[in-house]
């Protein structure tokens, strides 16, 4: 170890654009795992979501598009639009104290939707890791339609 620690300096000054690199990629993990950390909502696997629906019956709400919704979906899931989501609906606002889960194909839009549900009040919000497509790949059942 005492001989790393002598050697350090010496490749730092030979590989400055590595060592940066490296400075930079450890920070980068850093804010992430903090922002993880300090999120108000849940991200589930799509074994947590099995049973978050056979524990709590939970409102799911898939905000994939109208032709993936069709294809597949959650069992149970509701469609809603990105354009159209919105907490402080009337309908949507009854369901706040109930386990909300918000989901879309691949799991890449669910974290706006998640932070806007926190906003309006609803404090228990989880996504779907990965989106249908996890759920899909787990062998796990989809419906097809629009219901």
């Amino acid at each position: 170890m005492n001989d790393f620690l002598h050697k350090l300096p010496q490749f730092v000054g030979n590989h400055l654009a590595l060592s940066l690199l490296l400075v930079v990629l450890v920070i980068a993990l850093i804010v992430t795992q903090i922002m993880v950390l300090l999120r108000k909502y849940t991200e589930l696997t799509p074994a947590g979501l099995t049973q978050l629906i056979n524990r709590d019956s939970p409102l799911l709400i898939d905000l994939s598009a109208i032709a993936d919704f069709e294809k597949m979906h959650v069992p149970g899931a509701k469609h809603v639009a990105m354009s159209q989501f919105d907490p402080e609906h009337k309908d949507l606002a009854k369901a706040r104290e109930l386990p909300v889960v918000v989901m879309d194909k691949d799991g890449r839009t669910t974290d706006k939707a998640a932070q806007r549900l926190i906003k309006a009040g609803f404090t228990r919000v989880y996504t779907l890791g990965g989106g249908v497509l996890a759920w899909q790949q787990a062998q796990l059942p989809v419906a097809k339609g629009k219901n």
